[in-house]
């Protein structure tokens, strides 16, 4: 028993040194299935890091191409709504164009009209642009809202048809001297557009209908990027010979040149579009405005000018509406307001599903109505009385000429004028004049003063402002327009606002109600 407790008690007791021996590799099995365990862990935290950082680098780089492709399709856009670099503009910027620059006024007086012979005369249109094509070495940019030069109609065997005929061999010539033709229209059944396109020039057609339901009635040349011609004729050979036609040309004016040739572009790179984009390049864009008009030297004399258009719609970044120049114009004028258009009608027409709109439209009618009775500015109006003449045209004339009755100090006086009706079916010597002159400034443009026109409408406007006092016998635009107003005022062509309607409703008999009236505007429209 003793033999017993001492193998069992004893401090160097064998099934004791057995049981240390024993527990040993088991802790050191334990050790490593912990750090094995740790290990895992540890990595298994890693490689989620590293997943996460790979998901977020995924996510980034998503983003980014997200990006990228955003900003891909926005050029695409930009450069599918507008060609963003343009055309090449022969080194000519803001900076160093020229503004040293000498202006005629053109008109054409049909042959058949005898005038007093001291009335003022000027250079025949049909003179300054052949003129325009002479001088000619690079480029002409031509708008126009009609293109009948060769009419082939009873009118055209006589002399006076011919002028129309020269010119058009005139513009065909251009390619044998290397001048580059251009030519924005709205007429793509154009017979003589297809012919010079067949001969060299650039043709591209602007898609009113689809643009505003309108027409292009802008009249413009831009020749070198330096000389210029803006007013009411278009390519027709009766504006060379039997219509009443007034516009202005402008020589060695680089600086109004750039900008008229910037309102060419717009049209320019309409072709094909039925929508107007809503970016548009520098290319353009105005270079001057009414706010910041170009400051020029016109013949001598300080002028600030700049362009306009119509309709809105047409007007890029910094480019003043025709309606803002006139009534820049109007607001400006101190002493008299003289008025030269071929309508006058303030209202708008839209056909809308078949039926017709008629709103009034006022901004012209009331800015004339502040300037007699506020300011005792005189205003004369001078409106062709024709076969399109509007019966309502009666009606807002005698209410504005009556608006001055008890009233010192103010005046505003309506006269009609009116050239032989027909001719062989055709409209002769009807004033197609759009001007106006006041003793500071001059307004030309290519519209009637309708509402409609305005809205619908492409046209373009040239405003100038002589910003000193003549001297006498300085060459002045401002006095050769009132000099040319004033003979066609005090011609025998014209007849008072009475006499006038009475013509009017012997030419249009009867009562006509509204829907009579909307009616025929909406006809008048689709024409």
């Amino acid at each position: 028993m003793q033999d017993r407790r001492f193998i069992s008690e004893g401090p160097g007791l064998k099934p004791q040194t057995e049981m240390v021996l024993f527990s040993s590799p088991l802790t050191r099995m334990g050790n490593s299935i912990f750090s094995a365990v740790q290990q895992q862990d540890y990595s298994a935290m890693i490689w989620l890091k590293r997943r996460d950082k790979m998901e977020r680098s995924q996510q980034k780089c998503i983003a980014v191409f997200a990006l990228v492709c955003c900003f891909a399709v926005l050029v695409a856009l930009i450069f599918s709504a507008v060609d963003v670099w343009g055309e090449d503009e022969d080194g000519v910027t803001e900076e160093n164009c020229s503004n040293n620059c000498r202006i005629v006024l053109v008109e054409n007086i049909p042959g058949e009209l005898s005038f007093n012979t001291n009335s003022s005369t000027h250079l025949p249109l049909i003179v300054g642009l052949n003129h325009l094509l002479d001088q000619a070495k690079l480029s002409v940019e031509i708008v126009s809202p009609y293109w009948a030069l060769t009419s082939t109609d009873q009118g055209s065997r006589l002399y006076s048809a011919y002028q129309g005929q020269f010119l058009f061999q005139s513009l065909l010539s251009l390619k044998s001297r290397g001048v580059k033709l251009k030519i924005a229209s709205d007429q793509p059944n154009s017979i003589e557009l297809k012919s010079m396109s067949d001969h060299y020039a650039e043709v591209r057609y602007v898609n009113m209908t689809a643009l505003t339901r309108g027409r292009l009635l802008s009249s413009f040349w831009v020749v070198d990027r330096k000389h210029i011609y803006i007013g009411s004729a278009g390519m027709n050979w009766k504006a060379l010979s039997k219509l009443k036609e007034l516009g202005v040309i402008v020589y060695d004016c680089s600086c109004l040149a750039l900008d008229l040739h910037r309102m060419f572009s717009f049209y320019w790179q309409l072709q094909y579009r039925d929508y107007i984009p809503s970016i548009w390049s520098k290319r353009v864009t105005a270079v001057f405005s009414r706010d910041e008009p170009a400051q020029l030297r016109l013949n001598n004399t300080d002028a600030s000018v700049f362009v306009s258009t119509s309709p809105e719609l047409f007007c890029p970044k910094g480019r003043s509406r025709d309606i803002d120049a006139i009534r820049h114009v109007i607001r400006e004028a101190k002493q008299f307001i003289y008025i030269s258009v071929t309508d006058y009608l303030p209202l708008v027409n839209r056909s809308y599903r078949g039926s017709a709109i008629v709103r009034y439209w006022s901004p012209i009618d009331e800015m004339l109505r502040e300037a007699a009775v506020l300011r005792e500015v005189k205003v004369c109006l001078l409106i062709s009385l024709w076969t399109r003449t509007h019966p309502l045209t009666y009606n807002f004339m005698t209410s504005m000429q009556a608006l001055c009755t008890g009233l010192p100090g103010c005046s505003i006086e309506v006269r009609f004028y009116r050239g032989k009706e027909q001719m062989g079916g055709n409209q002769h010597r009807i004033n197609e004049n759009k001007f106006i002159v006041t003793d500071n400034a001059v307004y030309i443009g290519n519209l009637d003063w309708v509402g409609s026109h305005f809205a619908f409408n492409a046209g373009a406007g040239l405003v100038i402002q002589e910003t000193q006092r003549q001297r006498e016998g300085q060459d002045s635009l401002i006095e050769h327009m009132t000099a040319a107003f004033q003979r066609d005022w005090f011609s025998p062509y014209t007849m008072s606002l009475l006499t006038g309607s009475k013509t009017l409703q012997e030419s249009q008999p009867g009562k006509q109600n509204l829907q009579a009236l909307k009616t025929k505007l909406e006809s008048r429209e689709r024409e």
